[in-house]
């Protein structure tokens, strides 16, 4: 019951941000707080991109004032009154300043360059920007397991050379070259473990959590690993590309509409108007209400494609079964989250679900089990 509980909590939390969140958003342009931010920002300096940055940085720094408290509760207070967390007060914050930094460094840009588009190409922005948005997107994607990541993780190669010949043996199965097999001190922040492919053409690396590989069997690992292959042997990360791609011209557009639209509810005649451009928030918001079902739909799908291939090249299900299980209990999962709830917000299917097509795969396919090598990696 303590993982229902928690579950519950976590998600009353993101959906009263969500909605707390929509309803300043709105109120700041309703009541006229926008604009009356950009007329004091445009009194010092008459650059729009100068009142642009100024704009976000303080409306951000607003946001992340008032969320403060549940952002601190659901993320620290919770995890640790759950025994999840290993961070200490000092560690939330210097891991909480990283990632503003980091969010800094690549958000400025992106939105100096946005408002560059919107200037210069006007209601035609939504074409260009999510053009841009995609390069971007597989740019970042390239840096993230080289650059980002290990900003906040120390990253290193793992010391076992027979998981690690077995998880590359996996991987040449599937069609992937890889150079090493990597983990990271996930233990630092949290008792949670997991696994992950990241990366795309040559900074495409398989990481494991500490915490993953101190208290999993090889075998336990081996199937871990499969099911992360599975996407990349199934091109589910190809698939993801296109569909994040089409998904973000469609939203774009949708905005871009939309936003034009509204404009004179609130006061506004032009698109360029800093002062208006939180409007493009709301309706984001409101338009991700539609995809998100959707998105979580195709990810669940990808799931269970993901669980037969591991079963087939791995011959192990009972490990992988077992793994599902104690990865649900050691990250608190819910086992059996209420139908709206896992088909609304769940990108992976409940593990109960997910338990049940494996066993039936299983049982059509006459898959029988290999011989288990049940030690534990220390």
């Amino acid at each position: 019951m303590n993982s229902k509980k928690y579950n519950n909590i976590k998600l009353t939390i993101s959906i009263a941000e969500t909605v707390l969140l929509f309803t300043l958003t709105f109120l700041f342009l309703y009541l006229g707080y926008s604009r009356r931010l950009s007329e004091i920002l445009y009194s010092f300096t008459e650059s729009d991109y100068v009142v642009l940055i100024l704009f976000s940085v303080i409306t951000a720094s607003v946001i992340s004032i008032v969320f403060f408290p549940l952002n601190f509760y659901s993320s620290f207070i919770l995890e640790h009154k759950y025994k999840l967390s290993n961070q200490t007060l000092l560690k939330y914050f210097t891991e909480g300043f990283k990632s503003a930094i980091v969010s800094g460094v690549i958000g400025i840009p992106i939105l100096i360059l946005f408002y560059f588009i919107l200037k210069e190409f006007g209601d035609a922005w939504w074409l260009i920007f999510a053009t841009a948005m995609f390069f971007i997107s597989v740019i970042l994607s390239q840096l993230f397991p080289i650059v980002i990541f290990p900003i906040f993780y120390k990253v290193k190669p793992i010391e076992d050379e027979q998981l690690k010949e077995r998880i590359k043996t996996l991987a040449k199965d599937a069609g992937l070259k890889v150079q090493d097999v990597y983990s990271f001190d996930m233990s630092k922040n949290t008792k949670k473990a997991n696994a992950a492919f990241t990366g795309l053409g040559k900074t495409k690396r398989i990481i494991l959590g500490d915490t993953l590989l101190s208290s999993y069997s090889k075998d336990e690992i081996e199937t871990v690993i499969a099911h992360e292959l599975g996407h990349y042997k199934k091109k589910h990360i190809v698939k993801n590309i296109l569909y994040g791609t089409i998904n973000s011209f469609v939203l774009f557009f949708a905005i871009s509409l939309l936003y034009r639209y509204s404009l004179p509810w609130f006061g506004f005649s032009s698109i360029t108007e800093i002062s208006a451009l939180p409007l493009l928030t709301l309706w984001a918001m409101l338009i991700g209400l539609i995809q998100t079902p959707i998105g979580n739909m195709l990810s669940r799908k990808f799931e269970y494609e993901a669980d037969r291939y591991a079963i087939e090249t791995t011959k192990k299900p009972t490990s992988f079964i077992q793994t599902l299980n104690k990865l649900t209990e050691q990250n608190l999962g819910d086992k059996e989250p209420h139908p709206f709830v896992e088909w609304f917000f769940y990108s992976h299917p409940s593990i109960r679900k997910r338990i049940a097509a494996i066993e039936d795969f299983i049982q059509k396919n006459g898959i029988v089990e290999v011989p288990h090598l049940q030690e534990q990696i220390s």
